[in-house]
């Protein structure tokens, strides 16, 4: 056996070419889509249920997040006692989830129980109850941990953030205040699920260690039910961004302030999106980003700070974020615009952007390591509708982007007058 000589550092090797699982695609008897990723060697499957069914489509303000969370409290078949033991005894896990745009509901569970466990998942899906004892529960608990985050800085920035950039009508930029919570009764889950919980409107992604019979028994539960609800046509106001480019929320007693620095932006489906994203790595996208090395390393302000470009189904945004102490409050402000400055008037040095490059196509690397990572990362592609293209182009843009493209990059999309700066504290 030969013997590792550890007295030299291996040699870095780049990425060069990247092989992608691609899904194979069923469709159970009622249409519903199902994307199979075979990947797994241990005997476990994830499967995960996506409807649009997000903030984006919900009437008024917390119904889509109670809606999901309640679809386990009781059905018509379990109570929500039953549904935690069968789970639980099964060594199968249960996770619900919303966001802007999607909801989930996602089961992890060995294949052998896969006839026991999807009986339940069918019911939590398709027969909620939304019992009123257990929804004025949540809604309590709720409400009061919606009351401590609401005096942290930082949860106050982003969600005035949102209102800034999208507009307080828009559904991405409503801010839910500790009274919206009293409005939300039984009937506004009832509602919403019917409308928006659909066969029409379901896409499945299933990844593991697949069996043959795995569509049978999914077909089995989940391809008898039909209907012929459409969803209702929308009435969505239209995105406002504030005409406000600095603003500061005033929060007595504060001791740090936080920041955010942004603006609306677009989706990925945007053709700059991609590079987009080296230039954003380099200003604050990891731990060795400029900011980081600025203001945290350097400076001494904060004990982090990064930025991001997040894309939704219907738009899509920047920002930079941290907090800070009060008395230097100004001073990360002036040293943020500081790197953006440097960013649009100097070309980042070839060592600094190698550099970058490898980080960022590394964790690609790691994004699509094992069955259940690379679902997420199919999940991100299905539900723009794009295909494995997409992630060869990001390779390849990652690779071949310069210094001259980033420049310009910055100087189009983080020009100063362009930015909303929002400051939360004393």
């Amino acid at each position: 056996m030969k013997e590792l000589n550890r007295n030299f550092t291996p040699n870095i090797r780049p990425v060069t070419d990247i092989n992608y699982q691609q899904p194979v695609i069923h469709n159970l008897d009622n249409g519903i889509p199902v994307y199979l990723l075979q990947t797994g060697t241990q005997d476990i499957v994830k499967i995960e249920f996506i409807f649009n069914a997000g903030n984006y489509y919900e009437p008024k303000s917390l119904v889509s997040w109670f809606t999901n969370k309640m679809l386990k409290e009781g059905t018509q078949n379990f109570t929500a006692s039953q549904i935690a033991e069968k789970i639980d005894y099964y060594g199968a896990h249960l996770e619900l989830s919303a966001d802007k745009d999607k909801a989930y509901i996602t089961v992890y569970t060995l294949n052998k129980y896969l006839s026991e466990i999807l009986p339940i998942v069918e019911d939590v899906i398709f027969y909620p109850l939304f019992p009123e004892n257990e929804l004025n529960i949540k809604i309590q608990n709720k409400k009061q941990e919606y009351i401590v985050n609401s005096n942290k800085v930082k949860n106050l920035a982003r969600w005035k953030f949102d209102e800034l950039l999208f507009g307080e009508n828009h559904p991405y930029g409503k801010f839910v205040n500790a009274d919206d919570y009293d409005t939300i009764v039984q009937k506004d889950l009832i509602d919403f699920h019917r409308d928006n919980y659909f066969i029409a409107d379901c896409k499945i992604i299933a990844a593991g260690n697949i069996h043959k019979n795995f569509i049978g028994i999914l077909n089995k539960f989940f391809g008898k039910h039909t209907e012929s609800h459409t969803r209702k046509n929308l009435n969505i106001n239209p995105i406002e961004t504030s005409n406000l480019h600095m603003m500061h929320y005033k929060k007595e007693d504060a001791l740090q302030s936080a920041i955010r620095i942004g603006k609306k932006l677009f989706n990925k489906k945007h053709p700059d999106f991609l590079k987009l994203q080296v230039v954003n790595t380099i200003l604050g996208g990891y731990f060795g980003s400029r900011l980081m090395s600025n203001i945290r390393e350097d400076k001494g302000y904060t004990y982090g700070i990064g930025s991001e470009i997040v894309s939704v189904q219907h738009s899509g945004y920047f920002f930079i974020a941290s907090e800070v102490g009060a008395e230097v409050t100004q001073s990360a402000v002036d040293e943020i615009y500081h790197e953006i400055d440097v960013l649009q008037n100097e070309k980042v040095p070839e060592t600094e952007l190698k550099l970058v490059k490898n980080y960022m196509l590394g964790s690609f690397l790691r994004s699509i390591d094992g069955p259940f990572a690379m679902s997420e990362n199919f999940k991100g592609l299905l539900e723009y509708d794009l295909d494995y293209n997409y992630l060869k182009s990001f390779v390849e843009i990652v690779k071949d982007v310069n210094a001259i493209e980033i420049q310009e990059l910055a100087q189009r999309y983080f020009d100063k007058k362009s930015l909303i700066e929002l400051k939360v504290g004393s």
